[in-house]
């Protein structure tokens, strides 16, 4: 596919290479030589409204991504094939410039702008364009590719698109690996004193199971080799009203974290101090990687916590290639607007970097303390994003936390949810 544009900047760059490359499967160049562009005779598109001759895909262009810095964008929106689109166009054969509308949702451009912070000191969903416009529990990146690919094999039949295929990612973070066991006596007693529990001398007393220990159930689950999970462990290594994990030094959480990954993938989860200093993250990451005897290059923050650009330029700084963060901590849905990963574009210094991001669109905390719903109300908002993922043949990843699905009463009727939701899409 050769692309003309009057100039090729590192934006129209990045986002040609994940429409074509990592979406379509169709190698591409860009050019700004219009005597080129004519006399070439395959596929092409005239991005520019410079007349073009010959058989050409005209895609009228929007200014965004021809631009340097940031600043307020008019993104009002309508309905095209069914789906709110924005960044209209005119004497085009698509009905709006998808590079810079795809641009714009997966740079998080918006995030860079002024905007309302949330309790934790995020940015808050409702400041959202998808969440404005209706559109945050669709993956609209790729439905909007599904309709692009159709318009251009009606002009160029021969064209040869990748066949996608659907991926499940299972993760789960584990904030807190037990409830009651190996927290110390000192945490022991106190909590006791604080909410008085049969249950917790129980499980001292190694007669029952700890409620949050879910771990021998997770591993039955994934037993069956098409479904690998990754566990993502926080590794604080002091105790903050957000970092409530058991110590790192602990010699049974040193073999919990030692035990799973000799069986799966796993992550660093940076604990809610490591957000303003980094030099924390570095140090986590070093305890995880020695006690787990493996490189770590994955992450996905606690809480949902970041800021654009400098934690990801953190995570780069550290090491980390794959970053699972990509979601609200407040709702579930796109908050990308893409069920793919991607690789994260630096609004900060105009630059594709080698991060690569991985949305979530599902977390059982924010079905339950977000949005109030019971175990028996999330299963089919869950199915309801399986669905949605498995149309576009994208890549769906879910978050469930080890005390959700263990045996606290709190939490009562998610690990049956949970299993009943792995039983249908194995079937």
């Amino acid at each position: 596919m050769l692309i003309y544009a009057h100039t090729s900047t590192t934006r129209l760059q990045y986002i040609c290479k994940f429409i074509f490359e990592e979406q379509l499967g169709i190698s591409h160049s860009i050019t700004t030589h219009a005597e080129s562009f004519n006399k070439h005779d395959g596929a092409k598109i005239n991005y520019s409204d410079l007349p073009m001759e010959g058989s050409v895909f005209a895609l009228r262009n929007h200014a965004l991504l021809f631009e340097t810095g940031l600043q307020q964008q008019i993104t009002d929106c309508f309905e095209s094939n069914g789906y709110k689109a924005f960044f209209k166009t005119t004497n085009s054969d698509f009905s709006f410039d998808i590079f810079a509308t795809s641009f714009y949702l997966l740079s998080r451009y918006e995030e860079y702008l002024p905007h309302e912070k949330d309790m934790y000191g995020r940015y808050a969903y409702e400041n959202s364009l998808a969440f404005r416009e209706g559109f945050l529990q669709q993956p609209i990146i790729n439905y909007w590719l599904m309709d692009f690919a159709k318009s251009l094999l009606h002009i160029f039949p021969n064209l040869k698109l990748r066949e996608k295929t659907f991926t499940y990612i299972a993760t789960y973070d584990i904030d807190m690996a037990w409830s009651f066991k190996r927290k110390g006596l000192l945490r022991n007693v106190g909590g006791f004193l604080k909410s008085p529990s049969i249950k917790r001398l129980g499980v001292l007393a190694g007669v029952q199971q700890d409620p949050f220990d879910s771990y021998d159930f997770l591993k039955d689950l994934h037993k069956d080799e098409q479904l690998p999970p990754i566990f993502f462990f926080l590794v604080a290594t002091s105790s903050s009203q957000y970092d409530k994990n058991i110590s790192p030094f602990n010699m049974h959480m040193w073999r919990l974290i030692k035990n799973h990954a000799r069986q799966f993938k796993i992550g660093l989860h940076p604990s809610w101090k490591s957000f303003e200093k980094p030099t924390l993250f570095q140090k986590e990451k070093k305890i995880l990687e020695t006690a787990s005897q493996t490189v770590v290059t994955k992450s996905r923050q606690h809480y949902i916590k970041f800021d654009l650009p400098t934690t990801f330029q953190h995570l780069l700084q550290a090491g980390i290639t794959a970053d699972y963060s990509m979601g609200y901590g407040s709702i579930n849905g796109f908050r990308a607007s893409v069920a793919s990963s991607f690789l994260w574009y630096n609004m900060g210094n105009e630059t594709s970097t080698a991060l690569r991001l991985h949305p979530f669109c599902f977390m059982d905390a924010n079905s339950f303390f977000e949005q109030q719903q019971d175990a028996a109300s999330s299963l089919p908002e869950l199915l309801y994003y399986y669905e949605e993922c498995k149309k576009v043949k994208g890549e769906m990843i879910s978050i469930f936390h080890n005390n959700f699905l263990g045996t606290d009463p709190l939490y009562a009727g998610w690990r049956k949810m949970y299993s009943d939701f792995i039983a249908q899409i194995r079937s």
